[in-house]
């Protein structure tokens, strides 16, 4: 194959791509390297370069050339829907036929798999979960092996187990590239590789005959202007944010650690006239999409966004990212820095840390492989049952949270342990060894990453250079544009008027506390005569809470008094007065408990306290606090009727509801209470994670004739 062709024909392919037909576009160095890899050479390739370098532009270049030339369609493994959408988008105006297989175009799987089948398609975007959907990893997966002419892996670093961002799903990619004929070209591509996860990336797509080319490129950011604005608390840095927003370039993302605060974000930055939307994992796909094209037609100063809007969102105008808390990776806020400046010459990317980071860092951390007592006896779980088994029915037997069991099983799906098929997972049988070290060398690694981000908001020496060093970038030198370069660059001052709105908002209290209405699937092997929907008549009503444990407003002053090495004393002043308040708003809001419903009538008949063994003091003063407050009688607290534990740890639906189906008993003098009372109970609690504890304790209250149990507890977890 003529070289000098091939890249002439590779630069008009280009020319196509950026919309500028027979124009001057000429592909980068290292971007011809990678496509005349692929398209002559037939080889596999990793391609490290930093966000903006034009990655896609590889692909979508090697997929024409490779169409043109007899090869079948690319096939394109992306992690996210944003980025999907705008593959497709830029796909489009090439002239490449591109479609996509994910999670919210369900109802056209059908279809692409026709025009996979008869050639009409050049691309195929698909999610990484899709690879271990039985049917199409049954049915799709082998067809396109066999057709497949490249391959690609984008976003590569979730491959490798070292990566800030490892996904398990990822992984099953081992078993297509062992299934891809040996002269199939693959590209894996990524922007935030430090040397250990470049290594193992490659060593993974590496055939055995050829090594893999590893590109590499230095990781600067010319755009870029870091900084870090130091303010005491949440209030501060929102009362920042609306005083500054209007003064940052262009239009942005404002990030924050949990959806709890991107909500709350948003709505006081609403309050102050902004035009900004929320984008976190709870956003419904339509309300998503829509929120993307505002930003891309700069209808919204801002999106408000968790790290579901981290990986593949292209704007190459992004004006600034400002992240409301520290991501616990540096290399993970390399990535969503990247964002911004694509295209422009100038943006600007601040940090504001909070005190509360670290907290939110070690709750978010419970996805560390589980102990191996843990994974042997999810393994001898499938094994004994002789049959495939759903996670729901899993969670019977086996004491994890939902999500830990899910990316557990996926880890050994991957290793050949177990198998996702029909009707949930199975043994394979194979025998499978716990990599002991290797974990606790991530968790480490982990751990290390959390300290460089703290160090990352405290450093006097240049910032970029830092990000750069921690992707082990060795051409690394100082930026010449960071607040420690040249001087602070942003005002960190805040108005009165402004903080005290902040203020306001944050010490606004309450939020909703929805009942369980769904018994977990499984109990009947755990001997509880328990399944199905939550009879009515013996369902807590829905409820309310201070505020989240994750909220910046009431969640950071709630985690100091609920941590779990927290001292048990009572209730403070102000957090009684707050759920005083909460409980008089909860009165007046429409279907509020002063209004007569469900036959009963409005005012409670009095206050129970469900026991703690941790925080016996505070439940107690809470709920007698409230009950003289509101001139209501406090009727007592519920027993403990056996020694187990009725509170604190984390477990997953069936586990927790064994544990607490027999705990609590009703003393006589609140059982008489309520034979000769007609109307609701108010049932306190410290907080409420899997909501298991107020749903026992309240089904018995029911039983023992309580019209109506209103929940009201200081947080909810999450």
């Amino acid at each position: 194959m003529d070289n000098q062709r091939l890249r002439a024909e590779a630069d008009a392919v280009l020319a196509e791509l950026v919309g500028s037909p027979g124009g001057s576009a000429r592909l980068r160095d290292d971007q011809w390297r990678a496509v005349s890899a692929l398209v002559r050479d037939r080889r596999r390739a990793l391609v490290v370069q930093r966000t903006g370098w034009g990655k896609s532009a590889v692909y979508f270049v090697a997929t024409v050339l490779l169409r043109r030339r007899g090869a079948g369609p690319s096939v394109i493994v992306s992690p996210l829907l944003a980025l999907m959408r705008n593959q497709v988008e830029a796909a489009r105006r090439a002239g490449i036929r591109a479609r996509t297989i994910n999670s919210a175009n369900p109802e056209e799987w059908g279809e692409i798999h026709e025009e996979i089948e008869r050639g009409d398609a050049d691309v195929l975007l698909v999610s990484p979960e899709r690879l271990n959907s039985v049917g199409f990893r049954e049915r799709v997966l082998p067809e396109l092996a066999a057709t497949t002419g490249l391959l690609v892996v984008d976003e590569a670093h979730c491959v490798s187990d070292w990566g800030h961002d490892f996904r398990p799903d990822y992984r099953r990619l081992r078993a297509m590239l062992s299934e891809l004929a040996p002269d199939v070209p693959v590209l894996a591509t990524t922007a935030t590789a430090n040397a250990r996860v470049t290594a193992d990336v490659a060593e993974q797509l590496g055939t055995g005959e050829r090594e893999t080319l590893v590109l590499r490129g230095p990781l600067e950011r010319e755009s870029l202007r870091l900084g870090v604005v130091g303010l005491p608390d949440a209030a501060h840095r929102l009362a920042w944010l609306a005083e500054h927003l209007g003064t940052l370039p262009g239009s942005g993302i404002v990030y924050t650690l949990t959806v709890a605060a991107a909500e709350e974000t948003t709505t006081f930055l609403r309050q102050r006239g902004f035009e900004v939307a929320s984008y976190t994992g709870r956003t419904e796909n339509a309300d998503r999409l829509r929120a993307e094209i505002d930003l891309l037609g700069n209808r919204v100063k801002a999106l408000v966004a968790t790290s579901a809007l981290g990986m593949g969102f292209d704007k190459p105008d992004l004006g600034f990212v400002v992240h409301l808390g520290a991501p616990s990776s540096p290399i993970a806020y390399y990535q969503q820095i990247g964002r911004a400046g694509r295209g422009v010459d100038h943006a600007d990317v601040l940090l504001l840390p909070g005190k509360e980071d670290e907290a939110i860092w070690r709750y978010f951390a419970d996805t560390a492989f589980p102990p191996e007592s843990q994974v042997r006896q999810t393994l001898s779980v499938l094994a004994e049952a002789g049959r495939p088994l759903s996670v729901p029915a899993l969670e019977a037997s086996v004491d994890m949270r939902r999500a830990r069991l899910e990316t557990m099983l996926k880890v050994l799906d991957v290793d050949g342990a177990v198998r996702r098929v029909k009707g949930g997972w199975a043994a394979t049988g194979v025998d499978w060894v716990y990599d002991a070290e290797r974990y606790a060398r991530v968790a480490r690694r982990r751990a290390a990453e959390q300290r460089a981000m703290l160090d990352y908001a405290t450093t006097s020496g240049c910032r970029m250079e830092f990000l750069r060093r921690q992707l082990d970038d060795e051409g690394a030198v100082p930026c010449g544009r960071c607040d420690n370069c040249v001087g602070r660059w942003v005002d960190a001052s805040v108005s009165r008027s402004a903080l005290e709105g902040a203020e306001s908002e944050l010490d606004r209290p309450g939020v909703e506390v929805e009942p369980r209405r769904m018994w977990p699937t499984g109990m009947a092997a755990l001997g509880l005569d328990l399944k199905g929907r939550i009879p009515p008549t013996e369902r807590c009503s829905p409820g309310r809470a201070l505020g989240r444990l994750s909220d910046i407003g009431w969640g950071n002053r709630l985690r100091p008094l609920l941590a779990e090495n927290a001292a048990d004393h009572a209730v403070p002043e102000d957090v009684l007065r707050a759920a005083v308040a909460v409980l008089a708003d909860w009165a007046r809001s429409p279907g509020g408990w002063a209004s007569p419903a469900e036959g009963a009538s409005g005012r409670p008949v009095g206050v129970v306290a469900v026991p703690s063994r941790t925080r016996p003091t505070l439940v107690d003063s809470l709920a007698r606090g409230i009950a003289d407050t509101g001139r209501l009688p406090f009727l007592g607290t519920l027993s403990h009727e056996r020694a187990g534990s009725a509170g604190g740890r984390r477990s997953n639906s069936a586990q927790r509801l064994r544990e607490l189906s027999d705990a609590f008993a009703l003393p006589d003098d609140v059982t008489e209470t309520l034979r000769r009372s007609t109307g609701p109970v108010l049932l306190v609690d410290d907080y409420t994670d899997s909501g298991w504890t107020l749903a026992v304790a309240a089904r018995l209250l029911r039983r023992a004739g309580c019209e109506r149990v209103l929940p009201l507890v200081l947080a909810t977890v999450g």
